[in-house]
């Protein structure tokens, strides 16, 4: 019997980010001595994405300016506006607004484009949207957190513009260097970052639950279901506002699944370097949340899917 592949393992992450997310909670001593390891790890996972892309995917942005200027769109306009409102409705303290809000402000995630794949998508197109999307955000996340918290929080736009470019701009052009000098001698190359995205990003999970296990006993409840509503607006908004402007469903999930799946564990990494453990709560809960709503409506995108080819191969055969 053949082992399986590193893609193929990879897939199964919604299941064992949320055991590491039980293991950080329940066994916080475990995971606590690792949070020097959070920017380390979103840097591994950022030159992992590096090592998939060629300068090919991001000349695709041209050929496809309309759909990446929507996706943009919604994603720095629709996510972090919602975040915010969200919050307040919510009557968030200051520390989770800031929190949300960041996640709302980031691009979206490097797990995206394996959801995408999954969900029947446009895979080129999910890359170039994650591409655009991440170097936009250099700019983009400080001065939207600025702009949506900085009344209230003092916001460090010039630190965080440097950390931003170090964490995802140099890995992410380390790694597109790499790719560039190997070439296709390494055949699995895809499927071995995605699984070493996947396992860094569940660490990171584990480490930020721990961090703040007692905040989730009390603040738990009230935090996930601000996360389940910012996703849901994101994936929902997303697909919808996307298939009015394409009437083209393959786009308009992968757009949903750029916009409502968001890079937290960047969120994740700033809150905890600029801010609190606290502000890192919001980005610890949606990264958990957000790949399983995320593998859910893959699922549900392939069967749908299935269901069409069968119908249209009973159509044809009357």
């Amino acid at each position: 019997m053949n082992a399986p592949s590193p893609a193929r393992i990879a897939v199964l992450f919604p299941i064992w980010a949320a055991a590491l997310a039980i293991a950080g909670y329940a066994l916080p001593s475990w995971f606590k001595p690792g949070a020097f390891l959070i920017v380390p790890f979103l840097i591994v996972i950022m030159f992992g994405m590096g090592l998939t892309l060629r300068p090919a995917d991001f000349s695709r942005a041209i050929r496809r300016w309309p759909i990446v200027i929507l996706g943009l769109t919604l994603q720095f306009g629709l996510m972090p506006a919602t975040a915010w409102l969200v919050a307040h409705l919510l009557d968030l303290p200051a520390q989770l607004t800031l929190g949300l809000i960041l996640v709302g402000s980031v691009a979206g995630g490097t797990a995206s484009n394996v959801i995408s794949f999954l969900a029947g998508g446009d895979v080129a197109l999910s890359i170039t949207l994650t591409s655009i999307a991440t170097l936009a955000s250099v700019i983009a996340t400080p001065v939207l957190t600025w702009f949506y918290a900085g009344t209230h929080i003092p916001v460090p736009v010039g630190s965080m513009l440097i950390s931003i470019a170090e964490i995802v701009v140099a890995p992410v052009a380390g790694g597109m260097l790499v790719n560039r000098v190997i070439g296709d001698r390494w055949a699995d190359r895809d499927g071995w970052c995605a699984l070493g995205s996947a396992a860094a990003i569940g660490l990171v999970i584990a480490i930020i639950v721990a961090l703040n296990a007692a905040s989730i006993a009390t603040l738990g409840a009230v935090v996930l279901l601000a996360v389940i509503i910012h996703n849901g607006v994101g994936l929902g908004a997303g697909y919808g506002l996307t298939w009015l402007a394409t009437r083209d469903s393959v786009i308009a999930r992968t757009v949903a699944i750029e916009v409502g799946m968001q890079n937290s564990g960047l969120a994740v990494a700033l809150a905890q370097q600029y801010f609190s453990p606290v502000a890192a709560l919001p980005g610890a809960v949606f990264s958990v949340w957000h790949n399983l709503s995320g593998a859910g409506l893959a699922a549900i995108c392939k069967r749908l899917d299935a269901r069409g080819a069968y119908r249209a191969t009973a159509d044809a055969a009357e």
